[in-house]
Formats: structure tokens, sequence, C-alpha cells
């Protein structure tokens, strides 16, 4: 498989060495990606709106929260899951998370129709998505941490091998269906963040600043669990706990965001590596919310750019796959050519 190992605390940056020192600190790199985000939002609440300012306000502001929800869980999840797999190619939707995502919806589509799907109480599809997901998950790390030991490769060939079957059988299910049915179905595929369920949005922020909590106080576990198991277990960390609560967490938050707005593929892989980049140090306490802070201004750029420039000719999700399939490859390429 193909490996991308963390960075290590004495690792040259060469960019680092030739930018002043003052720019290189990860403290004031933080508060240049805030000061980003923070205009953005401005620009995104308060230019070009039709009719009555505070109705403008209360529906972008929904618009807003959705993303910062987003970024924060597909942000810390990524960071998080390429610290416990030592790989920064994969993301959790390899687990097949988005995969499994289509197929509920498909299954739902299949037996009861595009009019019951449309029907459907929001609320209640919500809670059967993210149970069947988080579900699906830690079945998966029960098989991988019980009994007899078996390695995170494992688990993510594994990951691997079902994503592909469900969208199998999700294909298989969609070429049976009525167009209007798939055309119904097909819709509520691309993820959109520009009219979430006020309810919905309130119980996924709700599992994601949980999640939160209990990453934070495992920020120190996680720089350690960098340097790879044998190295952590000799430090004293207690590894097959701290992987299966921090992977529980993982697929508490993408279940989450994904259900809220729909699947996006590679955003994951884009914010992360960018935050690497960006951050100049291994240590996740810089890492992680600069990777929400990215993912807030791919976010709110891409859909300020959507809406001002192309007047809404086009999903925001489409964009960040195109964008984050490209950067997949280059990925892929540059590690192959080394």
């Amino acid at each position: 498989m193909l490996t991308d190992p963390m960075p290590t605390a004495t690792a040259p940056r060469t960019a680092d060495r030739a930018a002043p020192r003052w720019a290189a600190r990860p403290e004031v790199r933080l508060a240049v990606l805030g000061g980003a985000v923070l205009a953005l939002t401005a620009g995104y609440l308060l230019t070009d709106v039709p009719g009555s300012l505070g109705y403008a306000l209360q529906k972008r502001s929904l618009t807003v929260l959705a993303m910062l929800v987003v970024a924060t869980a597909v942000g810390v999840s990524t960071v998080v899951f390429h610290t416990v797999t030592g790989n920064r190619i994969l993301t959790p939707s390899i687990m097949g998370f988005d995969a499994f995502y289509v197929l509920v919806s498909t299954v739902v589509v299949f037996t009861a129709g595009s009019a019951a799907f449309l029907a459907a109480d929001p609320l209640v599809m919500w809670c059967v998505q993210v149970s069947v997901m988080v579900a699906f998950s830690l079945l998966l790390f029960r098989w991988l941490f019980g009994g007899r030991r078996r390695s995170i490769h494992l688990m993510l060939l594994v990951g691997i091998v079902l994503g592909t079957f469900f969208r199998s059988s999700s294909e298989w299910m969609q070429r049976m269906l009525d167009p209007l049915d798939f055309q119904v179905l097909s819709d509520s595929f691309f993820a959109s963040m520009t009219r979430p369920d006020e309810t919905l949005l309130a119980l996924t922020a709700v599992l994601v600043v949980l999640g939160c909590l209990g990453v934070v106080p495992l920020v120190r576990t996680l720089d350690v669990l960098t340097l790879g198991e044998p190295a952590a277990v000799g430090l004293g960390v207690d590894h097959r706990r701290v992987v299966t609560a921090l992977l529980v967490v993982v697929s508490v938050m993408i279940a989450a965001s994904t259900a809220l707005v729909g699947p996006v593929l590679f955003f994951g892989l884009v914010v992360a590596n960018l935050a690497y980049s960006w951050a100049g140090s291994f240590r996740h306490v810089w890492t992680l919310p600069m990777a929400v802070l990215i993912g807030m201004v791919c976010l709110l750029g891409g859909q300020l750019v959507l809406e001002r420039a192309f007047g809404f000719g086009g999903t925001l999700s489409t964009v960040i796959d195109f964008a984050g399939g490209l950067f997949f490859l280059y990925l892929v390429l540059r590690k192959g050519a080394r």
C-alpha cells in the first residue's frame, strides 16, 4: 500500500528556511487563516443581498454554520485517521462511508419509491443513516480489535473491498429504477450546504462538538502515535484502546456530517494535506485547527465564487470532488516517483 510517513519534529522545510522567522511560526499562520475565514464570512453574509438584510443574514448564517460543522468534522476526523493509519493518502471515505450513505438512500428509493423518500421525515432519515453507518464501522472495528490481533492495513483493505461492494450494489439497484426515481435519488447524492435543516444541523453540531471534546485530551497522544505503534507502546500508550476510541470518534463525526449534507469524497484529503504543509509542524495542536480553517476557506471561497461569479452554475461538491481527484492523483504520482 502507498504510505506517507508523518513528518518528524526535526524534518527541515525549505519554505520555512526561506520565509521570515515570524512568518514561519504556526501561530502566525493560524492567525492568517483565521483572518481569511472572517473576511470570507463577512463577504458571504453581506455582499449581493437580495431584499431584506435580516432575512438574508438568517439564511446565510445557517449555511456558514453548516460549513463550519462540516469543515470541523471532516478536517479533524481526516487528520486523526491519517495519524492512526500512518498514511496521508487514505481518508475515512475509503472505509466505505460515502458508499454506504449512497447504498442506504438507494435501498430506500428502490424498496419504497421516490415519493416515500421525499415524504420521509428528515430527522428519521438522518437518524437511520447515522445509526447504520456508525454500526457498520463499530462492527468493523470490533472485528479488527477483538480477539486475535489484526493490522490496520487489513482493516483498510476490508474497507476498500466493502466500499466497492456497496457501490456495485447501489449501481445495480439504480439501473432498475424508474427514471424519475433515479433523478430524485441522484439529486440527494450532491452535497449541499446552502439549505440545511435547522434541527439536523443542531444535532450534527452537537455530535461534532462531542467528538472534538473527545479528541482534545488526546492531542499529545496523537503526537506520540505519529512515531508508530512500537514507539507509542514503548512510551506507555495503550495503543489498542486509544486507536479504537479515536476510530469510533472519526466514525461518528463522518457519519453525522455525511448524513447532514451528503458525501464529499475528496474534501478531507485536500484540507488535511494542505494543513500539514501550512502548519510546518507535526504537532496536532496546530494541524487540527489548521485543517478546520483551511476547510472553511475552501467552502466559503468556493461558495462565493459559485454564487457571485457563476450565478449558482454548479454545485460546490462537484468542484471539490474534481479538484480533490486531481490532488489525489498528484499525491499518488508523487509518492510513486520516490
